[in-house]
């Protein structure tokens, strides 16, 4: 039945061209968070910061009166959200970033990404200074000598 249901289609139209056109219409908070790898209280987190908008409120008392609807926008800025902060970036930051789309200030933006290059570049020499600690600390504890475990020792004096 479903065969013959696809063979019949016109050419222009497939099951996934349908199916992604009403889902981005009925996609609640819940499919807006699992679409976005997100809590929902995560999502309304971000709408308090502003990051994201918060639809109306369907009209109605039947199914789906009452309830926010989501479209493809919202999911690609949740993503947005989701890759600034994976990047470094703080929710502050993000909110900037959002702004200055709007704007189209691509100098400021490069001086925002230079800024989190620095501090990665930064974070990154601090962590291999401690690996090079802790390296050092487990051949030290390795040798077999006499006394306490030179690991323990370090991290309490």
């Amino acid at each position: 039945m479903v065969l013959a249901f696809l063979i019949a289609l016109p050419l222009s139209y497939s099951l996934r061209t349908m199916v992604r056109k009403q889902a981005p219409q009925d996609m609640t908070i819940a499919g807006l968070a699992r679409a976005g790898g997100v809590g929902v209280e995560t999502v309304r987190y971000y709408q308090r910061r502003g990051l994201l908008e918060t639809p109306q409120r369907g009209q109605g008392s039947g199914f789906g009166g009452g309830i926010r609807r989501y479209d493809p926008e919202a999911v690609q800025r949740l993503g947005f959200i989701r890759a600034a902060q994976a990047a470094g970036f703080t929710l502050d930051g993000i909110a900037e970033l959002l702004r200055l789309d709007s704007t189209s200030d691509r100098a400021r933006a490069r001086t925002l990404a230079q800024g989190r290059i620095k501090a990665l570049d930064e974070k990154i020499a601090e962590l291999q200074a401690a690996r090079q600690m802790l390296s050092k600390l487990a051949r030290d504890c390795a040798s077999g000598g006499k006394g306490p475990c030179p690991i323990i020792k370090a991290f309490t004096d």
